[in-house]
Formats: C-alpha cells, sequence, structure tokens
C-alpha cells in the first residue's frame, strides 16, 4: 500500500502513524534507534506490505501493468490503491474528512520531526506543501503519483502508459480493492492489536 492507506491503517495512534510512514526509510537495526510504538508502526507497515503483495486479489490487480513494467507493477498498484481509498465513501464520505484526515496526519507527522530519517523528512516536506494525500482523490494527483514513482525508479520508464492502463482498467482495479480492502483492514488491526500485546 501507498502513503494514504499507510496513514489510515494507524488507526489516529499518533506513535503507530509516525513509523508506519517511515518504515521504508528504516533500515536494519536501525529500527531499535526508535520508541517502542514507533517501532510497532515500523513492524505494522512491514506486514501490511507483505499482506497486501501475497493475496491473490493484489495479484490479480498487478495484471494490469505486469506486461508494462514488470516487477514495478506492485508499487504501480500500491499507488492505485490509494487512489481509490481515497474516494471510497465507506471511509471517507465526503472530500471535507479526507481533507481533514490528512491535515491530522500531517501534524502527527511533524509533531515527531526530530525522529524522522533525514530522507522521509525531506519527502515530507513536499508530501505537507502539496498535499498528497488529500490529492490521491484526484486523477491529477494520481498521475503526478505516478510520475514520481517513475522519476525514483531506474528502470520503470515513463508513467504514461500506467496511466493509461489505469483509465482503460479503471473498472477491474476499482473492483480489486473493493474486495480486497476490507481484508487489509481487519488484517491491520488484528496485527496492531498483537503487537501491542507483545510489547505488554
Amino acid at each position: 500500500m501507498n502513503y494514504l492507506a499507510h496513514a489510515y491503517l494507524s488507526f489516529g495512534i499518533p506513535e503507530i502513524t509516525v513509523g508506519n510512514m517511515i518504515s521504508d526509510f528504516v533500515k536494519g537495526k536501525k529500527r531499535f534507534d526508535y520508541p517502542a510504538r514507533i517501532q510497532q508502526g515500523i513492524s505494522l507497515h512491514r506486514a501490511i506490505d507483505e499482506f497486501t503483495d501475497m493475496h491473490v486479489i493484489t495479484k490479480r490487480a498487478k495484471l494490469v501493468f505486469k506486461d508494462a513494467y514488470g516487477l514495478y507493477a506492485g508499487a504501480i498498484t500500491d499507488v492505485v490503491y490509494d487512489y481509490f481509498l481515497a474516494n471510497d465513501n465507506l471511509t471517507f464520505p465526503n472530500h471535507n474528512q479526507l481533507l481533514a484526515f490528512a491535515q491530522k496526519t500531517y501534524t502527527q507527522i511533524g509533531d515527531s520531526q526530530g525522529l524522522l530519517p533525514e530522507r522521509f523528512a525531506r519527502m515530507f516536506y513536499y508530501m505537507r506543501t502539496q498535499d498528497w494525500l488529500y490529492n490521491y482523490r484526484l486523477k491529477e494527483g494520481l498521475y503526478n503519483s505516478l510520475g514520481g514513482l517513475a522519476r525514483r525508479a531506474a528502470y520503470m520508464g515513463d508513467a504514461d502508459r500506467a496511466c493509461r492502463l489505469f483509465d482503460s482498467n479503471y473498472a477491474e482495479l476499482q473492483d480489486c480493492y473493493t474486495v480486497f480492502f476490507p481484508s487489509l483492514k481487519d488484517f491491520a488491526l488484528r496485527t496492531l492489536e498483537k503487537l501491542q500485546q507483545d510489547k505488554e
């Protein structure tokens, strides 16, 4: 999953949110440099990614992009899932609720500015000022995110074809999200509860 989903699947807990959002920027034993709750967020992020990557529905969604983008199909699908989450009326009934959630998430992360990995801190400046989390709701925001992924990925190529594949397979991808996300939410909640119990 991408940034919006990881923020949402932190269930409003500030330290879990921070750990969940910075996880990809924390390598090896560096995770143990963080407070226990942030470590739980890092572990939750990694469990979410593994569950998502291995799920049969995600494998179906990735097939849309597989021929054109190979191993990058997974990363593209993560971004696509964030678009559908941002437009999920069961999660964010209107755009103001998504806007409020995004601002709350930025505040939670910003309150731990001194703990953020340097690379994430640099990226977070743009995430916040450009309001990435809210803009996943818009197709333009999705396209921009895919473009950013293409610029960071050495061998992905441009994002234009990914955008066209998204448009032409919209219904199929939306169906994958609709079937998959409730099971992911349930998994993330159970995983977080277990992580918290293990630390008690």
